[in-house]
């Protein structure tokens, strides 16, 4: 057996011996899940484990709200521009605060991405997402994190624990998610780890399995599965508070997920510097 295969054995999911033990997995935002958390949730349930899925931040997106109040929508009008779920124009005239009418639809999208997984649990932190304005912020965030993470480990023993890879990942809360589980890892609390490569999309193909201790090449019917719950992120029915905000905020990582049937599975690099900006 090569050393690769044994890396292979080692993070992949496990079978039926730990049938009883949950497998959580953290999505930082809305989208996260669907991107680059669905693949290796449905492998967890086809091995038999219950899988919880948890929104770590509420996703408020000031930015996110005045692109959404911008008519033609500019996505349509980049060099390289995107098809807009709403036809081109959305009609909106939302508040600016980020907080308002966005982290409510965004939430909409990740309970209809959630459904599509199937997953047994769905839990929402509720933590404001706003540990980009500085390194106390940032800190604060971290220990808000933690503080949650900490009280599902303790009610549920022997779980494993899923992150985003936060070093490699292009925002605070991702990196803020990997920080919480190698404090938690170095005290104890936490030793079933992996880290899923969200932002691998937004590489090269030939290049985003850099690195990576395992990468899970994803069966066709469980790669539909995904499929449906990305399409959650692009679904304009504002009947149903559904706005495609998730592909309005990073419509290249969902189109490229969507044409690669693989995700990016990391465990913590031995070099690993915890903080803001590391």
């Amino acid at each position: 057996m090569t050393a690769a295969a044994v890396v292979h054995q080692s993070v992949r999911a496990p079978a039926a011996s730990a049938a009883a033990k949950p497998a959580i997995f953290y999505s930082p935002h809305q989208d996260d899940d669907a991107i680059g958390l669905a693949g290796s949730i449905l492998e967890h349930k086809a091995a038999g484990r219950p899988v919880y899925l948890v929104l770590v931040s509420d996703g408020r997106n000031p930015d996110l709200a005045r692109l959404m109040n911008t008519d033609p929508c500019p996505l349509t009008t980049w060099a390289d521009p995107h098809p807009c779920a709403a036809g081109g124009s959305h009609r909106l005239s939302w508040p600016t605060d980020g907080v308002n009418r966005i982290v409510a639809a965004r939430t909409a999208e990740f309970m209809a991405s959630a459904k599509a997984l199937g997953v047994d649990k769905v839990i929402n932190f509720k933590i404001a997402d706003d540990g980009f304005s500085g390194t106390a912020a940032y800190d604060r965030l971290v220990d808000r994190i933690t503080a949650k993470v900490e009280a599902l480990a303790e009610r549920y023993p022997g779980a494993s624990h899923k992150f985003s890879a936060g070093w490699l990942e292009l925002t605070e809360t991702h990196k803020a998610c990997s920080d919480v589980a190698y404090r938690l890892m170095n005290d104890g609390t936490l030793s079933d780890v992996r880290f899923h490569h969200v932002y691998a999309y937004a590489r090269p193909r030939a290049r985003r399995a850099d690195g990576a201790a395992y990468v899970l090449d994803i069966p066709g019917s469980h790669m539909r599965t995904k499929r449906n719950a990305m399409y959650a992120y692009n679904t304009w029915d504002p009947g149903r508070n559904l706005y495609a905000l998730g592909y309005h905020s990073v419509p290249e990582l969902l189109e490229a997920a969507h044409d690669d049937p693989r995700e990016f599975v990391h465990t913590l690099p031995s070099d690993y510097r915890p903080g803001k900006g590391n």
